[in-house]
């Protein structure tokens, strides 16, 4: 019997020593959780009612847990390195079979979809270009094709013009004469091509607390000149609701009427230098994909070459009652099984899943110093149960020997 009791002591300290060793093995492992090995003592069987001095018949493994506790993130210097900050499990696709992970390393196959090192396909919602969810869960597909130019439609200006600048007259105005205008700022707009012009705007005051404004696309004069007054405080009066529509023009290159809208609203005439605040507009060229951004929303943006973004997906993420029970398939990949339930999916930040961390990986949550210590108590316990195989050993023997 002391051999049995012992034996089952050498082969817990083993499984021990095996659990420890590959926590050690994976302290680098990104993703990587840690297990610790669970025992239960064994009794031989009695009747219901016997005595309590029924000795012990030595211990049994009762399972390997699994540790889910978060790994320190690290940051890294690629975009499509993943962490995920709290509960839940990235959804790869294997050959179409669903697995889960938490090793967040992805990139892009040559077909544009993301993947990890291991060539499963990361699973994510269809979004609108907004980034809402709207369609089904699948493989993600970054679309590598050109972003559509977009017209300018909308050029927002802010601008101060100096209260003390001189009157002009402006039957005078002459663009390429600096002296017959009293300041001037330019911007670029674009056509339905996305060819791009200059848009020059000249100011010159005709007035007490009047101007004209006068607008040139690539040279040519867009329509007459418009009128702004300010009250006595600076700020504007007219035109009313701040804007002017200037008449549709024909830019060269063959894209279509451009129809452009100038607001003003913000512009001001204080006794300060002349100055623009700001000036932008609505408008774009083609874009080639020059990156991808993650938000911590898990919305993956496409980014242009022409500073445009567009939205192809967001990241779903899964998560389990009990995901102790996953079985690890190795690879940094889980299995769902029956004790671990029913799968939850979502999106991050949505029903008590984590949020994501881009440019950044979860490292291994084994804490090596603790490993250590206890890889020291699992070789003792080894040791000690060899030790009672060597006591029973010399006790049989004596027995033998019994003349």
């Amino acid at each position: 019997m002391p051999f049995n009791i012992a034996i089952s002591g050498v082969r817990a300290a083993q499984t021990d020593l095996n659990v420890i060793g590959n926590n050690i093995a994976n302290a680098s492992t990104t993703g990587f959780k840690s297990s610790r090995a669970e025992f239960q003592d064994v009794y031989a069987a009695s009747n219901i009612g016997g005595s309590g001095n029924t000795p012990g018949a030595g211990v049994n493994s009762s399972r390997i847990a699994q540790e889910f506790t978060q790994g320190n993130v690290s940051f890294t210097n690629n975009g499509m390195d993943l962490a995920i900050n709290g509960t839940g499990f990235f959804m790869v696709s294997d050959n179409g079979t669903e697995l889960y992970a938490r090793d967040g390393s992805f990139g892009l196959d040559r077909d544009g979809f993301i993947v990890n090192s291991n060539r499963q396909k990361l699973l994510a919602y269809a979004t609108d270009v907004s980034g809402n969810p709207t369609g089904a869960l699948g493989p993600l597909q970054i679309s590598m094709a050109d972003t559509a130019p977009s017209a300018t439609t909308n050029v927002d200006l802010g601008v101060n013009l100096d209260s003390s600048s001189p009157t002009l007259v402006p039957a005078s105005f002459d663009p390429t004469d600096a002296s017959t205008y009293t300041n001037t700022t330019a911007t670029t707009v674009y056509d339905s091509l996305g060819g791009s012009h200059t848009l020059q705007i000249y100011f010159l005051k005709s007035g007490t607390n009047t101007w004209n404004l006068y607008n040139y696309v690539d040279g040519a004069a867009v329509g007459a000149a418009n009128a702004m007054t300010f009250s006595s405080s600076g700020t504007l009066a007219t035109p009313l609701g701040g804007t002017f529509t200037l008449p549709a023009f024909t830019p060269s290159g063959g894209g279509a009427a451009m129809n452009v809208t100038l607001d003003v609203g913000s512009a001001t005439q204080f006794g300060a230098t002349f100055g623009v605040n700001k000036i932008t507009q609505d408008g774009f060229t083609s874009g080639h994909v020059s990156g991808i951004d993650i938000d911590r929303d898990g919305v993956i943006f496409a980014r242009y070459t022409n500073g445009q973004s567009s939205a192809q997906g967001e990241i779903a993420l899964a998560n389990f009652a009990n995901p102790q029970a996953l079985q690890p398939l190795g690879k940094n990949n889980w299995a769902a099984t029956f004790a671990a339930g029913e799968v939850v999916r979502g999106t991050p930040g949505s029903s008590n899943l984590g949020l994501i961390q881009s440019g950044a990986l979860e490292e291994s949550n084994v804490d090596l110093p603790d490993q250590l210590v206890k890889l020291i108590i699992a070789q003792r316990n080894f040791q000690a149960n060899t030790q009672v195989i060597q006591t029973a050993n010399a006790v049989t023997q004596s027995v033998i020997n019994i003349r």
